[in-house]
């Protein structure tokens, strides 16, 4: 009887801890998929102006509009597109009217592609303010000499093009040819595995009671067997 107690105890001990993890990444799930909600609203409401997306705080994934013209340079960070390869996002200076400088991210063109200047015209584009945190103490070094980044590191950009740490990804091309396909922010790259983490959890616990019914009931029915 004893030995029956025991398992009992632990199979529903168990059982109680994997269900209440579960039912948390299902709480999880709920506050993710408003999040994401909130961030494609975010991500698709009305531009405003550049100034009033960063203050009084910075709010990434703002729409913003900027009139200004692309300054002279260029970064090419190393990226890869689904059933494309690799591809080389170009990320060019904009100065913008008011004399502030800041990094747009144009878009992406194929890695064999030559990158050209753009052409200095005063023009409006249209895009969505971002803070990737792409770069880690794994991510290579930029390659200087060969002019290629291996992640978006809005800091050293910033600093290698001599503009404020602020990046725009570009949403609606401009007037001009800038040879690129934009690449718009969204909330693809957000990871929600709430749902699939939930379901492990759930099953997990109804393998602990089935392991914890068999090892209860097997004895009784060897017991049973016997007589």
């Amino acid at each position: 009887m004893a030995r029956i107690i025991f398992f009992v105890a632990i199979g529903l001990g168990g059982a109680a801890i994997l269900i209440s993890l579960g039912v948390w990444q299902v709480q999880r799930l709920a506050w993710k998929q408003d999040l994401l909600a909130r961030i494609e609203a975010e991500i698709a409401a009305d531009p405003v102006p550049l100034a009033d997306a960063l203050a009084p705080e910075f709010r990434r994934y703002a729409p913003v509009e900027m009139t200004g013209s692309f300054a002279e340079g260029h970064i090419r960070m190393l990226a890869s597109r689904k059933s494309i390869g690799p591809v080389y996002r170009i990320i060019r200076p904009f100065e913008l009217a008011q004399g502030a400088r800041v990094l747009v991210d144009t878009g992406w063109q194929p890695q064999l592609a030559e990158v050209g200047g753009a052409p200095q015209v005063r023009l409006t584009v249209v895009g969505n303010l971002d803070a990737p945190n792409e770069a880690d103490e794994f991510t290579p070094a930029p390659d200087i000499a060969a002019n290629i980044w291996f992640a978006r590191d809005v800091p050293a950009m910033a600093a290698a093009l001599n503009t404020d740490p602020v990046l725009v990804v570009l949403r609606e091309a401009p007037e001009i040819d800038l040879a690129v396909t934009p690449w718009p922010v969204d909330s693809a790259g957000i990871p929600n595995d709430h749902l699939q983490y939930a379901i492990t959890w759930f099953s997990l616990a109804a393998i602990w009671m089935a392991m914890t019914t068999y090892f209860v009931w097997r004895p009784r029915r060897h017991a049973a067997s016997k007589d």
